[in-house]
């Protein structure tokens, strides 16, 4: 068996290990939205969800909203767009800038998630992380072990998400 290098480099390499175990949960979460016959990518949605509660905001609202750097909002919206999802205008006052606002299907699809699939979600990872204690790393251990013996997906696909 192969040494997992990340975890046994402990602190040095926290970085990549939240970025595993971020990959993780948005790769079951995939799962789960292909199970309910929604095509679009898991890290969409937490801009689609701050577009809804916002009714719509400027590109660069959004960045900062998202705690992410502009660029990558741009290319995430383009594709957002080029689903169907958002809808873009330019700024009367700056026509630099543009505001974003979610088409009828972009609404829809927000309001159908969070009345059924992110509740669920919310119930698995809060029953995966219920049971953790002690040192990060420790917790960081158990919560991957946890992952590998029962993917989010598979948690969250039962009514109690346990």
């Amino acid at each position: 068996m192969v040494e997992d290098f990340v975890r046994a480099t402990g602190y040095l390499s926290l970085g990549s290990r939240f970025r595993r175990i971020g990959e993780r949960l948005q790769g079951d979460v995939n799962m789960l939205l292909d199970a309910e016959g929604i095509a679009v990518p898991a890290p969409f949605f937490p801009a689609l969800t701050a577009i809804q509660r916002a009714g719509s905001l400027t590109v660069g609202g959004l960045a900062e909203a998202m705690g992410v750097a502009q660029p990558g909002v741009t290319r995430s919206l383009a594709q957002m767009e080029a689903m169907g999802l958002v809808k873009s205008a330019r700024g009367k006052k700056d026509q630099r800038q543009r505001t974003i606002s979610l088409t009828r299907k972009g609404d829809e699809l927000v309001t159908r998630t969070h009345q059924d699939l992110w509740p669920r979600v919310r119930q698995a990872v809060a029953y995966l992380c219920a049971g953790l204690d002690g040192p990060l790393l420790g917790q960081l251990d158990r919560l991957e072990d946890e992952l590998k013996r029962e993917p989010l997906d598979r948690r969250a696909a039962r009514p109690e998400g346990k």
